[in-house]
């Protein structure tokens, strides 16, 4: 979870016009880069068809030029398009708004249902940013959301600062900081949600060589937007070497390297007096033992044998 100063203000560990910069490059090829957008669509799909309602009018939360438009559903009406870079709703259609996810531009109760495809783990306040989707909801509405988690890119992490130390006598960020999966629960329920639930899915990707790992993460519009980066670019032999580290540790017998990408799915509720509650502690009227078809024993009295 993202530390929170004395005064509560969010840390700004992100560059957010630089990412702007970053996604506005990678628009114009990024319908070659979005396998796991798809990915994500086709899980939020699978969810909406669990849910028995419909959704006149959805908010698409960094949309990446239609994300919530690949969704295999007929649940959903009106689709409301935004993204941190014009350049990428460009791509799309219907209603759009170039709109920061830091600063959600809707008011209280416009959308039955938010749904948000890998942008989220950019924010530098996520618990504010889930509060304002949760405000935008209407009564029961729902969110679902996905964001890349803590074991996303392990390999390239660990080989890019054994590269530095090794090379350069010091380390400096390279790939960006994930939400942490124990977080995640306790941050939906901060930010009101009820009936939350946190879901992950581990990907491994495999690729040629590092380097086409490293363009496909430009291509994504993914590369390093920290405040904190080191501004100059990575010394040529720190980067073979780094190349060198991916490959002795991680190589596969093909000549092949994985890269893994964890994603984290949210999904709450707006709240609404409809929604079932947990029974309040010691209420139950049915014993345990007896929905077992066993006997109940006292605590503290052994079990007899046999």
């Amino acid at each position: 979870m993202r530390a929170m100063s004395k005064t509560a203000t969010p840390m700004k560990i992100f560059d957010r016009a630089l990412l702007a910069r970053r996604r506005a490059r990678a628009a114009a090829g990024f319908g070659t880069h979005d396998f796991l957008i798809r990915r994500v669509m086709d899980e939020v799909s699978d969810r909406l068809a669990a849910v028995n309602r419909k959704f006149p009018l959805a908010l698409d939360l960094g949309s990446h030029g239609g994300a919530l438009a690949l969704a295999e559903t007929d649940k959903i009406g009106r689709i409301v398009a935004t993204d941190l870079a014009p350049a990428m709703l460009d791509r799309g259609t219907g209603l759009r708004v170039a709109a920061d996810e830091e600063m959600l531009p809707f008011r209280d109760g416009s959308f039955d249902l938010v749904a948000s495809a890998l942008t989220l783990h950019w924010v530098n306040d996520l618990p504010g940013a889930l509060i304002q989707i949760r405000r935008a909801l209407v009564a029961d509405g729902l969110f679902i959301g996905a964001l890349f988690g803590g074991d996303t890119l392990t390999e390239l992490r660990l080989a890019l600062a054994e590269a530095e130390i090794e090379c350069e006598g010091g380390l400096s960020p390279r790939v960006s900081p994930f939400a942490d999966l124990r977080d995640m629960g306790s941050l939906m329920q901060r930010a009101g949600f009820a009936l939350p639930v946190v879901d992950t899915d581990r990907v491994t990707v495999r690729y040629a060589s590092v380097f086409k790992l490293m363009a496909e993460l430009r291509g994504m519009g993914e590369t390093n937007a920290l405040i904190e980066r080191r501004q100059t670019p990575m010394k040529r032999a720190t980067l073979l070497r780094a190349v060198e580290i991916y490959n002795e540790k991680f190589g596969l017998p093909d000549g092949r390297i994985p890269a893994t990408f964890e994603i984290v799915t949210l999904t709450g509720w707006a709240p609404h007096e409809s929604q079932q509650k947990p029974l309040r502690p010691g209420s139950a009227t049915t014993k345990l033992a007896d929905a077992l078809g066993t006997r109940e024993q006292p605590a503290g009295e052994k079990t007899p044998r046999g």
